[in-house]
């Protein structure tokens, strides 16, 4: 009996044996595998234990998502409202010539005392009352509009009795005036605002050769009136030419080329050569000697000279 219970039991503790070598082959088959998803399964941690660790709810990242573009743009805003601010309040500062955009680099000899670019015509005009490169162009040019302003409205006031040729003399001198009014108001906007933007500061500076060469032509019309008083076709003759030369010249300022830094000097030619210049030209003069000078007395008008 003895024997056959311990081969019974030998035969019950050998079946499990059995089957616990056959297990533990298995799981050292399948040992690597399970390593791997181990590895994985903590290197890449599911969503559901994403959202343990860091609750965020959907909703919330979505309306982060919406909000970003329009606060980066409000942002901009009020940077580009301060900005306008500190210009419109007068608050600038003047910059060197280093700084300043290629369209406002016209005169390289001034290195410091410029006005920054300000895209407003209310900081443009409040400007004038500043320290900067174009103050003593402002205000010399202003000044002279207003003076030759009123003594243009005085002249054409005055009463006859003071003319030999009323009409004649007023459109003379008026045209004097306009000249010069047209000339010195195109001159002192222009260095008021030609810090605004590049296309107000090419239109000004358009003006403001155009009001020079209008200058020119008015200034010729007195002195060529009262130099032939007696010889009525060389004086046409002669304003035919300043005529012809001060709308070619008119013409060539309407170029955007022509307001270019590289050609100053060609915009100086006009106002510095001998021919058109205001109270006649230096080759017109001996010229002049040898007509036959008027006989009209100018005691009357010597005030303009």
């Amino acid at each position: 009996m003895s024997s056959h219970k311990g081969s019974v039991v030998a035969q019950g503790n050998g079946a499990p044996a059995s089957n616990r070598e056959t297990d533990t082959v298995e799981l050292a088959e399948l040992g690597p595998l399970l390593e791997e998803k181990g590895k994985r399964v903590t290197a890449n941690p599911t969503k559901a234990e994403e959202e343990q660790a860091c609750p965020v709810p959907q909703e919330e990242e979505e309306e982060v998502r919406v909000l970003t573009l329009p606060l980066q743009a409000h942002h901009a805003m009020e940077k580009m409202e301060e900005f306008v601010y500190k210009v419109w309040e007068g608050r600038w500062r003047v910059i060197p010539y280093d700084v300043l955009p290629d369209w406002l680099k016209d005169n390289d000899y001034l290195l410091h005392g410029h006005r920054p670019p300000m895209p407003s015509f209310r900081a443009c005009f409040k400007s004038i009352f500043r320290i900067h490169t174009e103050t003593g162009n402002i205000w010399t040019h202003l000044l002279g509009f207003v003076l030759f302003l009123f003594l243009g409205i005085l002249t054409m006031l005055r009463p006859n009795m003071y003319f030999m040729a009323p009409l004649q003399e007023k459109v003379v001198f008026g045209m004097f005036f306009l000249g010069a009014v047209l000339c010195l108001s195109f001159s002192w906007l222009f260095h008021t605002v030609y810090c605004h933007s590049e296309k107000v500061s090419r239109t000004f500076s358009k003006l403001d050769y155009s009001g020079i060469a209008l200058l020119i032509m008015g200034s010729f019309v007195p002195w060529l009136y009262y130099s032939f008083y007696c010889s009525p076709q060389p004086r046409l003759i002669y304003l035919s030419i300043v005529c012809v030369l001060g709308i070619s010249a008119i013409i060539v300022a309407q170029w955007d080329r022509f307001a270019t830094p590289k050609h100053r000097q060609t915009r100086a030619v006009p106002v510095s050569s001998d021919f058109p210049c205001p109270g006649g030209g230096c080759r017109l003069r001996p010229l002049l000697r040898g007509l036959q000078p008027s006989r009209i007395p100018l005691r009357p008008r010597g005030w303009l000279y």
